[in-house]
């Protein structure tokens, strides 16, 4: 997996700089946005997607005008994520059956984000993937667990809890660019691959730990999963030449468009000329006689 993830960083490494050598702009921003999280735990747990968790954080790209080279950068992010968690769910009593133990987390993420985008409408929409590696930091947690009735502050243990975690991200969205503001809007999955909870192999002092540990044996993978859709805002900053490049191919485009345009008036004057010979021939033919 760290293999994995050195080829991944070293290939947006390289997208950056071929980035950079191009005509690029800089874009800052802020974004937030709702969505749902969830755990996959192994072995296989009865789980359900949790709803309401919020992220807001800013954002930062540099991206040029060709087509499909896109942008890079990188967001940092507050993120409030957790999974449900229905230990009896398979039960045929009632009154267990839907009690749950939930845990809400507090993270800050950093996502290293590549953009292969395209342009619509002479350059004023840009749509485009959203493909990223993250890395996340967990600052704080909560709990409510309704098999106890008891409810609190999830304390780390540092023996039990990573509060450290890796994944990869991928999405979409559309832009569309006014002058140097850009509004965007995007849907982004992030695909945990760090375990929030240490494995059995470090960690078996389940019977030992208060409410706040559902488990009577730690999960051997505990990575957690999130989807967001999110609005943004950017403010693109730069020298006048870097947006003259954005007109040059608005103009470039025009130019296109008009030869075509002139091309095929052209044409059509050819044809209907090469129709009307025939009759031109046949009426002088006729006035001859």
């Amino acid at each position: 997996m760290k293999q994995r993830i050195i080829t991944i960083l070293t290939t947006l490494a390289a997208v950056m700089g071929f980035t950079l050598t191009a005509h690029a702009q800089h874009v800052f921003g802020v974004k937030g946005g709702w969505g749902a999280s969830t755990a996959r735990f192994y072995p296989k747990q009865e789980m359900r997607m949790m709803w309401g968790g919020y992220t807001g954080g800013v954002t930062w790209r540099h991206y040029t005008a060709e087509r499909f080279v896109g942008a890079v950068g990188a967001d940092i992010e507050f993120m409030k994520r957790g999974y449900s968690y229905y230990p009896y769910f398979s039960s045929e009593n009632p009154e267990t059956k839907a009690l749950r133990y939930t845990r809400h987390i507090n993270s800050v993420l950093v996502p290293i984000v590549w953009q292969p985008h395209f342009y619509l409408a002479d350059f004023r929409l840009r749509v485009y993937i959203d493909l990223a590696v993250t890395f996340a930091y967990n600052i704080s947690s909560t709990y409510v667990n309704e098999l106890q009735g008891t409810a609190g502050v999830y304390n780390f243990k540092l023996v039990r809890d990573n509060r450290w975690n890796y994944g990869l991200a991928g999405g979409g969205g559309v832009a569309y660019l006014a002058g140097r503001n850009e509004f965007s809007i995007g849907a982004r999955y992030y695909f945990g691959y760090g375990d929030i909870l240490r494995n059995t192999n470090k960690y078996a002092g389940n019977a030992t730990d208060g409410p706040e540990n559902p488990f009577a044996t730690t999960p051997r993978r505990s990575p957690i999963d999130n989807i967001y859709l999110t609005i943004g805002y950017g403010y693109r900053v730069g020298k006048a030449s870097e947006f003259a490049a954005f007109e040059r191919m608005r103009e470039s485009r025009a130019r296109r468009a008009e030869k075509r345009r002139a091309d095929a008036e052209r044409k059509a004057a050819k044809e209907a000329a090469a129709a009307a010979s025939p009759q031109r021939a046949a009426l002088q033919t006729a006035k001859t006689k």
